[in-house]
């Protein structure tokens, strides 16, 4: 059942009333802190005050933070009836288990004064994919990832950057990639043990990050953006992972404050992690050994090997010493144009995956409702689609494509029986 927000309170509780005879062993049971803390989440995330809220739902605004707080049980009909206002299954409020720890205390606290509009809904974004996360683990009794590689201590007397560049060297050894570009970097961070979301974030919002107890390290990177621009935010994210993992924040895209250690180093180690030295010199040298000159083609391809974008590129050209300082800021008084750039060199757009969840998760709502510990409807809701769509993407996991005795391709079906 879903519900405009433009229905009044005495309707919603009216169309409720109808739903709650199925809902009532349920509402006994769970507890209204735990209730409360997913009505709170939910509301958040629908971008309703508590105000709006209590006029929708026909209540006074005490009585709902009685609700949120878990100090006034909510009624089934009630229940119901934020579900419907707040655009979620009512199994999304009522589901056993546990949640994952309240993420906004921490992340508050992270947070200076003036934060960005959409900062609230963009954590409450993050908490529904770690709830969901924990709880496909718990239904197909799968083991949290924790073969974390170690923290790194930021320096107190070594340069930052020269210490970025090194961390960086080394953390694309441990992951054997030399110093070529990294064709799918989400693959590769989740991989190494981050759940890395996509979200519809506020567009001053580049991504956020928080390790979650018993579920590891979660960041949400902004879908909104361009490609090139959430490869360097998940580079940047995973930084933190790697030196200060345990301390959530929330990176925006223009902050004029002055940046704290731990933020000038995700920089520079984002800047070293996708554009290594000697691979970004080598290439350089290529082009101005063989023409004697660097034009701005040459950085557009340049930025394209790497899938970063020209600004990125621009800027590790000069802070290698191959570009004179201000070199970017003057191509951008110009004019100059990337994407026109692209387009008139024959570039294809850089590789990137849309999906909203990491591919572990998606076989883990595949494995649940293939062994029936969910319905197609929750899978829908778990996979943030409808349930035409789910159907296709559960076809799709445990489907593999192969070529049969005559060389002809095929699709052949797979058990998902998978070790996750």
């Amino acid at each position: 059942m879903l519900l405009t927000q433009a229905e009044s309170g005495g309707d919603l509780l009216n169309v409720a009333e109808n739903e709650t005879l199925h809902l009532m062993p349920q509402a006994v049971d769970l507890d209204p802190v735990a209730l409360g803390q997913r009505l709170t989440e939910a509301r958040k995330a629908s971008g309703l005050t508590q105000q709006q809220a209590a006029e929708q739902l026909g209540v006074s605004r005490p009585t709902l933070i009685g609700v949120e707080k878990g100090t006034r049980k909510a009624k089934p009909e009630e229940i119901v009836a934020l579900a419907g206002l707040y655009r979620r299954p009512v199994h999304d409020l009522m589901r056993a288990g546990n949640d994952a720890p309240p993420l906004e205390p921490h992340l508050r606290a992270a947070l200076a004064a003036g934060s960005a509009p959409g900062v609230e809904a963009a954590i409450a974004t993050l908490q529904a994919f770690a709830n969901d996360y924990q709880a496909l683990e718990e239904l197909v009794q799968a083991e949290p990832f924790r073969d974390f590689p170690p923290e790194v201590r930021l320096p107190r007397r070594m340069a930052l950057r020269t210490f970025a560049e090194d961390v960086a060297i080394r953390e694309r050894a441990r992951l054997h990639l030399g110093d070529q570009p990294i064709f799918d970097l989400r693959v590769l961070v989740e991989q190494a043990g981050v759940h890395c979301f996509f979200g519809d974030l506020a567009s001053a919002i580049a991504g956020l990050y928080a390790f979650v107890p018993r579920l590891g390290y979660c960041m949400v990177i902004n879908r909104k953006h361009p490609p090139e621009r959430r490869r360097w935010t998940l580079a940047h994210e995973y930084a933190h992972f790697l030196a200060d993992r345990h301390q959530p924040g929330v990176d925006y895209i223009d902050d004029a404050r002055r940046k704290p250690l731990s933020e000038r180093f995700a920089d520079a180690f984002a800047a070293g992690f996708l554009m290594p030295e000697t691979a970004i010199r080598r290439g350089f040298l290529a082009v101005t050994e063989q023409t004697g000159d660097f034009q701005t083609a040459d950085l557009s391809r340049l930025a394209h090997q790497f899938h970063v974008s020209a600004q990125a590129a621009a800027l590790r050209l000069e802070q290698l010493g191959l570009l004179p300082d201000g070199t970017w800021e003057a191509l951008a008084e110009r004019g100059f144009k990337a994407g026109a750039a692209r387009r008139l060199l024959g570039l294809a757009p850089p590789p990137s995956h849309e999906d909203a969840y990491p591919e572990r998760y998606r076989h883990l709502a595949v494995q649940a409702c293939v062994r029936e510990l969910i319905s197609e409807g929750v899978l829908a809701r778990f996979l943030r689609t409808d349930r035409v769509t789910a159907r296709e993407i559960v076809e799709a996991t445990l489907t593999s494509r192969d070529l049969d005795a005559q060389g002809q391709a095929c699709a052949v079906q797979i058990p998902e029986q998978l070790s996750l």
